[in-house]
């Protein structure tokens, strides 16, 4: 999937700032797709120059001129032509597994502090989810949130990145006890 698809997305909510869009990235669409802002800048302007988004400059006392992003006809048309196509297969690449899958007695406390690293990374990352979610729901039932929103996309990947860090959570928690097994039995 092209970073621009996940702008298109981002972008059904209203028009946005790229400083705006990169802090809904980290916010929520980090759950499934990652980009620096350093790239989220350069996709927007190449997404401009393709016709995808109309930016407009907003004028600005004291501070930078703003930049502000809206999705155009022909993005939503290239918005739509992504979803009705088929979904590659998810590819984990994780260096950390790496190093789980290569260590050995005497690397198992270095691997042990980086799975218990990853493991309080993944509770920080769940209580924003959680926050987001809150927010979202605004004191409705689920049930009632998506029989009542515009837009129920960003709560299903929501939900679907507070399951994977509950899971990373969960494995990180089985793991780091087996590497504590395995330095005490060769201690």
């Amino acid at each position: 999937m092209a970073l621009r698809n996940a702008v298109l997305a981002a972008l059904l909510d209203g028009e946005a700032s790229g400083y705006d869009l990169a802090k809904s990235f980290d916010a929520s669409v980090a759950n499934f797709w990652m980009a620096t802002p350093q790239q989220l800048y350069k996709e927007l302007e190449r997404m401009a120059a393709d016709g995808l988004i109309e930016t407009r400059v907003v004028q600005q006392e004291r501070r930078p001129n703003k930049r502000l992003h809206t999705i155009t006809p022909a993005g939503r048309a290239a918005l739509r032509e992504f979803i009705a196509s088929q979904a590659k297969p998810t590819a984990i690449r994780d260096e950390m597994m790496v190093k789980v899958q290569g260590m050995d007695v005497e690397d198992a406390p270095a691997v042990r502090a980086a799975v218990a690293e990853r493991m309080e990374w993944s509770k920080a990352k769940l209580a924003r989810y959680e926050r987001l979610r809150t927010r979202l729901l605004d004191g409705r039932s689920e049930q009632a949130y998506l029989a009542e929103a515009e837009r129920v996309g960003p709560y299903l990947t929501l939900l679907r990145g507070i399951s994977f860090e509950q899971e990373n959570i969960r494995w990180a928690e089985f793991a780091l006890a087996a590497i504590d097994r395995r330095i005490a039995t060769h201690a």
